[in-house]
This record gives C-alpha cells, structure tokens and sequence, in this order.
C-alpha cells in the first residue's frame, strides 16, 4: 500500500508523487483509486489500488540496489543481437513496458554500445533517450542527487578507458 506523498515508478512513465487516493464509482462498482502524478511531465495517473501488481506500479529502487543497475551498465562484454532494427525495438519497448530498472539499465546499455558501432534508428535513438530518462529521474530519486549529477555518473559508465599500450 501507497499513502499520499510516497514515490512510486509507474512503469514506462518513471517515478510519481501519489497525491490522493480516491474512491470512484465504475460500472457500479465503489472502487479505490490512486492519484499519481508522474515528475518528468506532469501527468496525472489514476491507478485501482488492487491493480497494483498488474500494472507493476512499485517502490523507487533502494540505494542498495544501485550497485547490481550500475555493473549492468559498465557491462561491455555483451553479445548483441544481429537482428535487424525492427526486432530489437520491439524486444527493448518489451523491456521498458517491465519498469524493471535492470531491464531499462540494459536497454541503455545495448543501445548506448550500438550507437558506438553504428548510427541507430529514430526509434532507437529516441528509446535510448527514454532509457536514460527514466534510469536517471528514478537513480536521482534513490540517491538524492541532482539528476545532472547522476547522468554524468551513468554516461560515464560508457566511456571507454583509455588502451594502455
């Protein structure tokens, strides 16, 4: 249960405020509501508390977590897959949908490698841009940094050493 004032991560929308919790009456039914507002934009999300689970709506990520995201970013040595574009937007929007920040970690991570390699697809290039979004609004939330702070750190985990020759 979520009382009015908690964060939460709605997933593909990033981290909310609940601000209330309603009753409504739908299709007859008295129902309770959460009232969210998502901070990247502003929108307003009316969740059934006993929908929770099923739409996956789930506490910000304890700083303690942090280090597992982090690894899976500075990850290199992953295979990606040769499928065409077309496939790994639909595998990757899968991903995101989860609101597993893992899963979102590793999605930055694919594309920011792939982007090193190649020039992506608009779509690409624009999940790339909701990945990192979503990763750093809710790292900046579990840390209490300043989500510029907090981009740097995770662009960083991108940039190669230098070869030692």
């Amino acid at each position: 249960m979520f009382k009015v004032g908690d964060l939460a991560v709605y997933p593909a929308h990033g981290v909310g405020r609940i601000e209330a919790i309603e009753t409504k009456e739908v299709a007859d039914l008295k129902q309770s509501f959460y009232i969210m507002r998502i901070l990247e934009n502003d929108m307003i999300i009316m969740i059934p508390t006993q929908n929770v689970n099923n739409v996956g709506l789930r506490e910000v990520v304890s700083s303690t977590a942090l280090p597992e995201i982090f690894d899976i970013l500075k990850e290199k040595d992953v295979s990606l897959e040769t499928q065409n574009w077309n496939r790994r937007y639909r595998e990757y929007t899968e991903k995101i949908k989860t609101g597993a920040l893992a899963e979102i970690a590793a999605v930055l991570r694919d594309l920011s490698l792939l982007k090193q390699d190649k020039e992506l697809s608009f779509g690409e290039r624009k999940m790339l841009d909701t990945a990192r979004n979503l990763l750093v609004k809710e790292i900046s939330v579990a840390k209490n940094q300043s989500e510029t702070k907090v981009e740097k750190e995770i662009m960083g985990c991108f940039n190669s050493p230098p070869s030692k020759k």
